[in-house]
């Protein structure tokens, strides 16, 4: 007797109510039949009236009503690129997004950079996609060479070892009742190494538009190959991409990436934008005593003494604090721009950072460096 199946358009509600579910939301079957139901009673003429009805009866929490938009448009294939810029009233307001608020607003861009190579400070809010490429040589060598060679520091909980600052007791003493009480020797124990955190901001503005894509496929796959990593993209707002980054698969990290970020190839706010980033107590946690990376060309537009302060404080918490700029073409550069001068004397690392070899031998090659 075969087996019976459901009609293909039910079969699609069905699998987004799974989709769901595998991404964190609460959603129970009697929700999903309660979400068919209002299907068949509205009898949609849209994709908005299907869109309606999931967030009445599949009830996704408001703080993460962002996160069910952006799974429904992967899920349904809405993935038109729209063109966004704000009022010129608030062009020097650095906002925050995350996975929990990815709404912009809905004017539309009257001026974007035609080059990389001018930076400016005008924010144009523009939707991309990421294309899925396949990594380098440079990408697996990181994928396969990261947990062993990133940097740790020492954890609380301990280990056994030949020697070590605290006695193990316990098989001492385990020890000794063999020998009938006789200790001979002390068993030892140190503090089991830890990778340390890793916090990686990436420069999406207009001046870094040929290496935007590449930036975010490396820091997929440092995501992928160790847990404890941040990232942020940095333009005109700050907005945190480590959730949609996590997602396995590299297609569906990046296309989720490019519809939370809303300032790709827009203006250069880096100083204003690590504000922000210290401005918000749980974020400025993340680089604490973490091995900082900012990927930048550092071509910022205006005042230079936003960036060099936040530079400054960025540089008391992190373990070591390393700025990637594409204008660096050898290991001995030296900053040509005022903003990189500025901050020159607060940052460990001023390197290459205009290729995946580049970035991938510093990562790699952190390890061996002491804390700043």
């Amino acid at each position: 007797m075969s087996e019976s199946r459901l009609p293909q358009p039910v079969e699609i509600l069905v699998s987004f109510a799974a989709l769901l579910r595998r991404n964190g939301f609460a959603v129970a079957p009697e929700q999903t039949t309660s979400f068919l139901a209002a299907i068949a009673l509205l009898g949609p003429t849209s994709l908005d009236d299907i869109r309606r009805a999931g967030a009445a009866t599949l009830a996704p929490p408001p703080e993460r009503l962002a996160t069910y938009n952006l799974l429904f448009d992967i899920h349904f294939g809405v993935t038109d690129a729209v063109a966004l810029n704000e009022s010129d009233q608030q062009d020097d307001i650095v906002r925050l997004q995350e996975e929990g608020d990815g709404a912009v607003d809905p004017d539309i861009a009257q001026e974007q950079n035609e080059s990389g190579l001018a930076a400016t400070r005008a924010e144009a809010l523009v939707a991309r996609r990421l294309a899925p490429a396949t990594g380098g040589d440079a990408l697996q060598r990181l994928a396969h060479q990261a947990r062993a060679k990133l940097p740790k520091r020492r954890g609380h909980r301990r280990m056994r070892a030949r020697r070590g600052s605290f006695v193990d007791l316990r098989r001492t003493l385990r020890e000794s009742v063999r020998r009938d009480g006789e200790v001979l020797s002390l068993r030892r124990l140190k503090r089991r190494p830890r990778l340390r955190r890793l916090l990686v901001l990436i420069d999406v503005s207009g001046s870094m538009k040929a290496r935007t894509e590449d930036n975010m496929r490396l820091a997929h796959v440092l995501m992928q190959a160790v847990p404890q990593v941040e990232v942020f993209t940095l333009g005109t707002r700050l907005t945190r991409v480590t959730r949609p980054l996590r997602l396995k698969r590299r297609e569906q990290a990046l296309l989720a990436a490019s519809h939370l970020v809303s300032d790709w190839d827009g203006g250069t706010r880096i100083g204003e934008s690590l504000q922000a980033f210290l401005a918000v107590p749980r974020f400025s946690t993340y680089a604490r005593g973490a091995a900082v990376l900012v990927i930048s060309d550092g071509l910022e537009r205006g005042d230079h003494q936003a960036l060099r302060e936040a530079v400054w404080k960025l540089s008391l918490r992190a373990w070591r604090l390393s700025w990637l700029t594409p204008l660096a073409t050898s290991a001995g550069f030296k900053p040509q721009t005022e903003a990189l001068q500025a901050i020159a004397p607060f940052v460990d690392d001023i390197v290459p950072g205009g290729s995946d070899e580049a970035i991938v031998a510093h990562v790699l090659a952190l390890a061996q460096r002491r804390a700043a």
